[in-house]
Protein backbone atom coordinates (compact mmCIF):
# COMPACT_ATOMS: atom_id res chain seq x y z
CA UNK A 1 0.00 0.00 0.00
CA UNK A 2 1.42 3.36 -1.04
CA UNK A 3 0.67 6.10 1.50
CA UNK A 4 1.53 9.74 0.91
CA UNK A 5 2.72 11.72 3.94
CA UNK A 6 2.30 15.47 3.47
CA UNK A 7 3.01 18.13 6.10
CA UNK A 8 2.90 21.17 3.81
CA UNK A 9 0.76 24.23 4.49
CA UNK A 10 -0.74 26.93 2.29
CA UNK A 11 1.46 30.02 2.25
CA UNK A 12 0.30 33.55 1.41
CA UNK A 13 0.97 35.00 -2.02
CA UNK A 14 2.78 37.88 -0.36
CA UNK A 15 3.75 38.87 3.16
CA UNK A 16 2.84 41.99 5.11
CA UNK A 17 5.00 44.21 7.30
CA UNK A 18 4.85 42.76 10.81
CA UNK A 19 4.83 44.90 13.94
CA UNK A 20 5.27 43.01 17.20
CA UNK A 21 3.83 44.08 20.55
CA UNK A 22 5.75 42.20 23.23
CA UNK A 23 9.32 40.91 23.39
CA UNK A 24 9.06 37.92 25.71
CA UNK A 25 10.52 34.44 25.37
CA UNK A 26 7.78 33.22 23.02
CA UNK A 27 8.57 36.05 20.58
CA UNK A 28 12.31 35.48 20.81
CA UNK A 29 12.22 31.68 20.55
CA UNK A 30 9.23 31.04 18.27
CA UNK A 31 7.63 34.04 16.53
CA UNK A 32 10.77 35.67 15.19
CA UNK A 33 12.52 32.44 14.09
CA UNK A 34 9.30 31.54 12.26
CA UNK A 35 9.05 34.86 10.44
CA UNK A 36 12.72 34.70 9.54
CA UNK A 37 12.24 31.21 8.12
CA UNK A 38 9.23 32.38 6.08
CA UNK A 39 11.10 35.49 4.94
CA UNK A 40 8.40 37.84 6.26
CA UNK A 41 9.52 41.39 7.11
CA UNK A 42 9.39 42.40 10.79
CA UNK A 43 9.50 46.19 10.72
CA UNK A 44 9.21 47.11 14.38
CA UNK A 45 8.77 45.97 17.96
CA UNK A 46 7.56 47.45 21.25
CA UNK A 47 7.77 46.21 24.84
CA UNK A 48 7.43 48.20 28.09
CA UNK A 49 10.85 46.76 28.92
CA UNK A 50 12.88 48.74 26.41
CA UNK A 51 16.05 46.81 27.14
CA UNK A 52 14.36 43.52 26.31
CA UNK A 53 12.92 44.94 23.08
CA UNK A 54 16.32 46.34 22.06
CA UNK A 55 18.01 43.00 22.72
CA UNK A 56 15.52 41.08 20.61
CA UNK A 57 15.65 43.70 17.83
CA UNK A 58 19.42 43.43 17.65
CA UNK A 59 19.29 39.64 17.62
CA UNK A 60 16.85 39.58 14.67
CA UNK A 61 17.81 42.78 12.85
CA UNK A 62 14.47 44.50 13.48
CA UNK A 63 14.93 48.04 12.16
CA UNK A 64 12.83 49.94 14.71
CA UNK A 65 12.34 49.67 18.48
CA UNK A 66 9.44 51.90 19.51
CA UNK A 67 9.43 53.82 22.78
CA UNK A 68 5.66 53.58 23.13
CA UNK A 69 2.80 51.47 21.88
CA UNK A 70 1.16 54.57 20.43
CA UNK A 71 4.21 55.40 18.32
CA UNK A 72 4.27 51.85 16.92
CA UNK A 73 0.58 52.00 16.02
CA UNK A 74 0.94 55.42 14.39
CA UNK A 75 3.97 54.37 12.34
CA UNK A 76 2.56 51.11 10.96
CA UNK A 77 1.21 51.31 7.36
CA UNK A 78 -2.36 50.25 6.59
CA UNK A 79 -1.37 46.80 5.33
CA UNK A 80 0.51 45.87 8.50
CA UNK A 81 -0.17 42.83 10.65
CA UNK A 82 0.05 43.36 14.41
CA UNK A 83 1.48 40.41 16.32
CA UNK A 84 0.18 40.92 19.87
CA UNK A 85 2.25 38.65 22.12
CA UNK A 86 1.38 39.79 25.64
CA UNK A 87 -0.12 38.10 28.72
CA UNK A 88 -3.87 37.56 28.39
CA UNK A 89 -4.52 40.07 31.17
CA UNK A 90 -3.19 42.90 28.96
CA UNK A 91 -5.26 42.19 25.85
CA UNK A 92 -8.29 44.24 26.91
CA UNK A 93 -6.07 47.33 27.15
CA UNK A 94 -4.16 46.84 23.91
CA UNK A 95 -6.74 45.63 21.38
CA UNK A 96 -8.95 48.78 21.60
CA UNK A 97 -5.92 50.90 20.62
CA UNK A 98 -5.25 49.03 17.38
CA UNK A 99 -6.68 50.72 14.24
CA UNK A 100 -10.05 49.73 12.76
CA UNK A 101 -9.89 47.04 10.03
CA UNK A 102 -6.42 45.93 11.14
CA UNK A 103 -4.96 42.46 10.64
CA UNK A 104 -4.12 41.06 14.09
CA UNK A 105 -2.58 37.85 15.43
CA UNK A 106 -3.20 37.46 19.16
CA UNK A 107 -1.10 35.22 21.40
CA UNK A 108 -3.17 32.63 23.25
CA UNK A 109 -5.06 32.36 25.56
CA UNK A 110 -7.94 34.57 24.42
CA UNK A 111 -8.36 36.16 27.85
CA UNK A 112 -8.05 34.68 31.33
CA UNK A 113 -11.62 33.39 31.47
CA UNK A 114 -14.74 33.13 29.34
CA UNK A 115 -16.07 36.53 30.38
CA UNK A 116 -12.86 38.20 29.19
CA UNK A 117 -12.95 36.16 25.98
CA UNK A 118 -16.47 37.41 25.30
CA UNK A 119 -15.29 41.01 25.81
CA UNK A 120 -12.25 40.52 23.54
CA UNK A 121 -14.39 38.95 20.82
CA UNK A 122 -16.71 41.98 20.97
CA UNK A 123 -13.72 44.32 20.57
CA UNK A 124 -12.45 42.40 17.53
CA UNK A 125 -15.88 42.50 15.92
CA UNK A 126 -16.57 46.16 16.67
CA UNK A 127 -13.18 47.19 15.26
CA UNK A 128 -13.69 44.91 12.23
CA UNK A 129 -10.36 43.17 12.72
CA UNK A 130 -9.21 40.32 10.56
CA UNK A 131 -7.98 38.48 13.63
CA UNK A 132 -6.70 35.11 14.68
CA UNK A 133 -5.46 33.64 17.94
CA UNK A 134 -2.13 31.83 17.93
CA UNK A 135 -3.30 28.29 18.62
CA UNK A 136 -0.46 27.05 16.50
CA UNK A 137 -0.42 23.38 17.56
CA UNK A 138 -2.64 22.59 14.58
CA UNK A 139 0.33 23.51 12.36
CA UNK A 140 2.97 21.24 13.88
CA UNK A 141 4.23 19.23 10.86
CA UNK A 142 3.22 15.89 12.40
CA UNK A 143 -0.28 17.18 13.21
CA UNK A 144 -0.70 18.47 9.64
CA UNK A 145 0.42 15.09 8.29
CA UNK A 146 -1.93 13.24 10.64
CA UNK A 147 -4.90 15.44 9.67
CA UNK A 148 -4.31 14.84 5.97
CA UNK A 149 -4.06 11.06 6.48
CA UNK A 150 -7.25 11.06 8.54
CA UNK A 151 -9.13 13.28 6.07
CA UNK A 152 -8.07 10.92 3.27
CA UNK A 153 -9.59 7.98 5.17
CA UNK A 154 -6.24 6.22 5.52
CA UNK A 155 -6.85 5.02 9.09
CA UNK A 156 -10.61 4.69 8.73
CA UNK A 157 -13.04 6.46 11.08
CA UNK A 158 -11.21 8.39 13.81
CA UNK A 159 -12.62 7.45 17.22
CA UNK A 160 -9.82 7.86 19.76
CA UNK A 161 -7.34 10.63 20.58
CA UNK A 162 -4.96 10.66 23.51
CA UNK A 163 -2.59 13.49 24.40
CA UNK A 164 -0.04 12.67 27.09
CA UNK A 165 2.53 15.00 28.65
CA UNK A 166 4.67 13.60 31.49
CA UNK A 167 7.49 16.13 31.52
CA UNK A 168 9.50 18.58 33.63
CA UNK A 169 8.43 22.02 32.47
CA UNK A 170 10.52 25.09 33.45
CA UNK A 171 7.68 27.41 34.45
CA UNK A 172 10.20 29.91 35.82
CA UNK A 173 10.75 31.07 32.22
CA UNK A 174 7.33 32.77 32.41
CA UNK A 175 7.20 34.76 35.69
CA UNK A 176 3.73 36.19 34.92
CA UNK A 177 2.24 32.71 35.42
CA UNK A 178 3.02 32.74 39.14
CA UNK A 179 0.17 33.85 41.39
CA UNK A 180 -2.61 33.89 38.77
CA UNK A 181 -5.78 31.92 39.64
CA UNK A 182 -5.77 29.71 36.54
CA UNK A 183 -2.63 28.27 34.99
CA UNK A 184 -2.11 24.77 33.56
CA UNK A 185 -5.35 24.27 31.65
CA UNK A 186 -5.51 27.93 30.58
CA UNK A 187 -1.92 28.40 29.46
CA UNK A 188 -0.82 24.91 28.44
CA UNK A 189 -3.52 22.25 28.09
CA UNK A 190 -5.59 24.81 26.20
CA UNK A 191 -3.45 23.81 23.19
CA UNK A 192 -4.55 20.20 23.56
CA UNK A 193 -8.19 21.10 24.16
CA UNK A 194 -8.08 23.20 20.99
CA UNK A 195 -6.53 20.29 19.10
CA UNK A 196 -9.19 17.78 20.18
CA UNK A 197 -11.84 20.30 19.08
CA UNK A 198 -10.05 20.68 15.74
CA UNK A 199 -10.35 16.95 15.03
CA UNK A 200 -13.72 16.14 16.64
CA UNK A 201 -15.62 19.44 16.90
CA UNK A 202 -17.38 20.72 20.00
CA UNK A 203 -18.18 18.01 22.57
CA UNK A 204 -21.40 17.49 24.52
CA UNK A 205 -19.75 17.88 27.95
CA UNK A 206 -16.32 18.19 29.57
CA UNK A 207 -14.92 16.31 32.55
CA UNK A 208 -11.73 17.63 34.14
CA UNK A 209 -9.59 17.86 37.25
CA UNK A 210 -6.50 20.03 37.67
CA UNK A 211 -4.03 19.83 40.57
CA UNK A 212 -1.09 21.65 42.11
CA UNK A 213 2.26 19.92 42.54
CA UNK A 214 3.77 19.82 46.06
CA UNK A 215 7.02 21.31 44.72
CA UNK A 216 5.25 23.96 42.60
CA UNK A 217 2.76 25.43 45.05
CA UNK A 218 3.35 28.99 43.77
CA UNK A 219 1.45 27.94 40.65
CA UNK A 220 -2.33 27.44 40.59
CA UNK A 221 -1.94 23.97 39.03
CA UNK A 222 0.54 22.02 36.91
CA UNK A 223 -1.22 18.67 36.36
CA UNK A 224 -4.54 17.96 34.66
CA UNK A 225 -6.76 15.23 33.30
CA UNK A 226 -9.36 16.42 30.78
CA UNK A 227 -11.93 14.41 28.86
CA UNK A 228 -14.20 15.69 26.09
CA UNK A 229 -17.44 13.72 25.90
CA UNK A 230 -19.19 13.23 22.55
CA UNK A 231 -22.49 11.56 21.64
CA UNK A 232 -20.61 9.25 19.30
CA UNK A 233 -18.31 6.38 20.45
CA UNK A 234 -15.36 8.77 20.66
CA UNK A 235 -12.72 8.77 23.40
CA UNK A 236 -10.78 12.05 23.58
CA UNK A 237 -8.64 12.84 26.59
CA UNK A 238 -5.61 14.74 27.87
CA UNK A 239 -3.25 13.73 30.69
CA UNK A 240 -0.55 16.19 31.78
CA UNK A 241 2.06 16.16 34.54
CA UNK A 242 4.65 18.92 34.38
CA UNK A 243 6.57 17.85 37.50
CA UNK A 244 8.30 14.66 36.30
CA UNK A 245 11.81 15.68 37.40
CA UNK A 246 13.35 12.21 37.24
CA UNK A 247 15.27 12.42 33.98
CA UNK A 248 14.03 11.92 30.45
CA UNK A 249 13.93 8.09 30.37
CA UNK A 250 10.23 7.92 31.19
CA UNK A 251 9.17 11.37 30.09
CA UNK A 252 6.32 11.30 27.55
CA UNK A 253 5.15 13.88 25.04
CA UNK A 254 2.87 12.44 22.40
CA UNK A 255 -0.41 12.57 20.50
CA UNK A 256 -2.07 9.33 19.45
CA UNK A 257 -4.88 8.96 16.94
CA UNK A 258 -6.75 5.65 16.49
CA UNK A 259 -9.10 4.88 13.64
CA UNK A 260 -11.07 1.82 12.63
CA UNK A 261 -8.34 0.77 10.15
CA UNK A 262 -5.13 2.25 11.53
CA UNK A 263 -3.40 4.53 14.01
CA UNK A 264 -0.90 7.40 14.16
CA UNK A 265 1.49 8.37 16.93
CA UNK A 266 3.44 11.63 17.03
CA UNK A 267 6.11 12.23 19.66
CA UNK A 268 6.60 15.97 20.30
CA UNK A 269 10.26 16.19 21.24
CA UNK A 270 10.19 19.89 22.09
CA UNK A 271 8.55 19.19 25.45
CA UNK A 272 11.23 16.69 26.51
CA UNK A 273 14.07 18.57 28.23
CA UNK A 274 12.43 21.87 27.22
CA UNK A 275 13.57 24.22 25.71
CA UNK A 276 16.41 22.19 24.17
CA UNK A 277 14.09 19.32 23.26
CA UNK A 278 14.77 16.09 21.40
CA UNK A 279 13.90 14.90 17.91
CA UNK A 280 10.25 14.42 16.97
CA UNK A 281 8.99 11.04 15.77
CA UNK A 282 6.05 10.32 13.44
CA UNK A 283 4.73 6.76 13.16
CA UNK A 284 1.65 5.14 11.66
CA UNK A 285 0.12 1.72 11.09
CA UNK A 286 -2.61 0.62 8.68
CA UNK A 287 -4.42 -2.71 9.01
CA UNK A 288 -4.07 -4.98 5.98
CA UNK A 289 -5.99 -8.22 5.75
CA UNK A 290 -3.73 -11.24 6.25
CA UNK A 291 -0.77 -9.18 7.49
CA UNK A 292 0.52 -8.54 10.99
CA UNK A 293 0.15 -4.82 11.89
CA UNK A 294 3.46 -3.08 11.27
CA UNK A 295 4.26 0.43 12.53
CA UNK A 296 6.22 2.55 10.08
CA UNK A 297 8.24 5.64 10.92
CA UNK A 298 8.38 8.62 8.59
CA UNK A 299 10.86 11.46 8.94
CA UNK A 300 9.17 14.88 8.79
CA UNK A 301 10.95 18.18 8.36
CA UNK A 302 10.36 20.79 11.05
CA UNK A 303 8.94 20.81 14.57
CA UNK A 304 6.63 22.78 16.90
CA UNK A 305 9.14 25.65 17.19
CA UNK A 306 9.34 27.50 14.87
CA UNK A 307 7.38 25.76 12.10
CA UNK A 308 3.94 25.76 13.73
CA UNK A 309 4.27 29.53 14.24
CA UNK A 310 4.80 29.92 10.50
CA UNK A 311 1.51 28.08 10.08
CA UNK A 312 -0.59 30.26 12.36
CA UNK A 313 0.63 33.48 10.75
CA UNK A 314 0.21 31.99 7.26
CA UNK A 315 -3.37 31.01 8.16
CA UNK A 316 -4.14 34.64 9.02
CA UNK A 317 -2.32 36.12 6.02
CA UNK A 318 -3.93 33.75 3.51
CA UNK A 319 -7.39 34.62 4.82
CA UNK A 320 -6.60 38.35 4.87
CA UNK A 321 -5.50 38.35 1.22
CA UNK A 322 -8.40 36.14 0.12
CA UNK A 323 -6.38 33.13 -1.06
CA UNK A 324 -8.05 31.06 1.68
CA UNK A 325 -11.78 31.17 2.48
CA UNK A 326 -11.45 29.86 6.04
CA UNK A 327 -9.23 30.77 8.99
CA UNK A 328 -8.92 27.87 11.43
CA UNK A 329 -7.30 30.12 14.05
CA UNK A 330 -10.07 32.75 13.94
CA UNK A 331 -11.17 34.60 17.08
CA UNK A 332 -14.55 32.83 16.80
CA UNK A 333 -12.80 29.45 16.98
CA UNK A 334 -10.69 30.77 19.86
CA UNK A 335 -13.84 31.74 21.74
CA UNK A 336 -15.21 28.20 21.35
CA UNK A 337 -11.93 26.84 22.75
CA UNK A 338 -12.28 29.22 25.70
CA UNK A 339 -15.79 27.81 26.27
CA UNK A 340 -14.24 24.36 26.64
CA UNK A 341 -11.55 25.66 29.00
CA UNK A 342 -14.22 27.32 31.14
CA UNK A 343 -16.17 24.06 31.23
CA UNK A 344 -13.00 22.23 32.28
CA UNK A 345 -12.47 24.59 35.24
CA UNK A 346 -16.12 24.35 36.26
CA UNK A 347 -15.88 20.57 36.16
CA UNK A 348 -12.68 20.59 38.22
CA UNK A 349 -14.24 22.87 40.83
CA UNK A 350 -17.48 20.86 41.11
CA UNK A 351 -15.64 17.74 42.27
CA UNK A 352 -16.33 14.07 41.73
CA UNK A 353 -19.30 11.87 42.52
CA UNK A 354 -19.52 11.00 46.24
CA UNK A 355 -19.00 7.33 47.05
CA UNK A 356 -22.34 5.67 47.91
CA UNK A 357 -22.88 4.70 51.53
CA UNK A 358 -22.36 1.07 52.56
CA UNK A 359 -25.54 -0.93 53.13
Amino acid sequence: MSIKIDSSIQMPISGRPIFIIGAGAIVRDAHLPAYKKANWPVEGIYDPDQGKAAFVAKQYNIPKVFESLQSLLESAPDDSVFDVAVPASALHEILPLIPVNACVLIQKPFGENLEQAKHLLAICRSKKFTAGVNFQMKFIPSVIAAKKLIDAGTIGHLHDMEIRMNIAHPWQLWPFLFGIPRMEMLYHSIHYIDLLKYFFGMPKTVYAKTWQHPKQMQLASTRSIIMLDYDKPIKAHINTNHGHEFGIKYQDSFIKWEGTHGAIRSSLGLNINFPEGIEDKFEFVVLEEGNVPEWKEFKLEGSWYPDAFVGSMADLLCYAEGSSKKMITSVDEAYRTMQLVEAAYLSSESGGTPIPENF
